[in-house]
C-alpha cells in the first residue's frame, strides 16, 4: 500500500468564522487555506497533520442537536482532543465550554483517564480527554471483547 494518512474532516457550519475562531482559540488550529467557490469560501484549518475543512451550511439540520457524548445512530459520534488536564481546559474555555456530559472518571479502565464532552458553536460534540493510553496487547481483530472468535474481516 502506498502513502496513506488521515487527511481531513469536512464540517458544515452556520457561521464558519465562529467555528474557525472556536477551534483556533481553544484547540490551537491555524488557518491553512481559503478556497473561493462562487460566492462561498471553504476554509481549511490545521492542527499538526489534522485538518478541518469548514463549509457554510446550506440548510438547517433535519435532526435535533446531539447531547451527552454524541448521537447513538450510525454517524460520527464525536471527535476528541487530548489535554494534560481537563479542569484546566474547562477553566480556560469558561462559558464557551457548553458541557453535554461529564466530566467522567474512567479509572476502572485506565488509571487517570477522564473525559468531558462539550458542544461546539454548531452543537457538534467534542470530547476533551486526559490520561488515555493505548492497550499494551489489544486482542486481534478476529476476537470480540470476551475473547470469542468472530467472523474474520478480510482486508484487501
Amino acid at each position: 500500500m502506498g502513502l496513506l494518512r488521515f487527511s481531513h474532516m469536512a464540517i458544515n457550519c452556520k457561521d464558519p468564522i465562529a467555528t474557525e475562531k472556536f477551534y483556533a482559540k481553544y484547540f490551537g488550529f491555524v488557518r491553512s487555506r481559503v478556497v473561493p467557490v462562487g460566492d462561498q469560501q471553504i476554509i481549511f484549518i490545521k492542527l499538526g497533520e489534522m485538518y478541518l475543512e469548514i463549509f457554510q451550511a446550506q440548510g438547517e439540520s433535519p435532526v435535533s442537536p446531539s447531547d451527552r457524548d454524541g448521537p447513538q445512530y450510525p454517524t460520527w459520534r464525536h471527535f476528541a482532543f487530548q489535554v494534560d488536564d481537563i479542569a484546566t481546559k474547562l477553566a480556560e474555555m469558561g462559558n464557551d465550554a457548553k458541557i453535554t456530559l461529564g466530566p467522567l472518571n474512567f479509572d476502572d479502565y485506565i488509571p487517570g483517564w477522564r473525559s468531558v464532552w462539550i458542544a461546539d458553536p454548531d452543537d457538534r460534540i467534542v470530547e476533551i480527554s486526559q490520561g488515555f493510553v493505548d492497550q499494551d496487547n489489544p486482542p486481534p481483530l478476529e476476537t470480540d471483547l470476551t475473547g470469542q472468535k468472530t467472523q474474520p474481516i478480510h482486508v484487501a
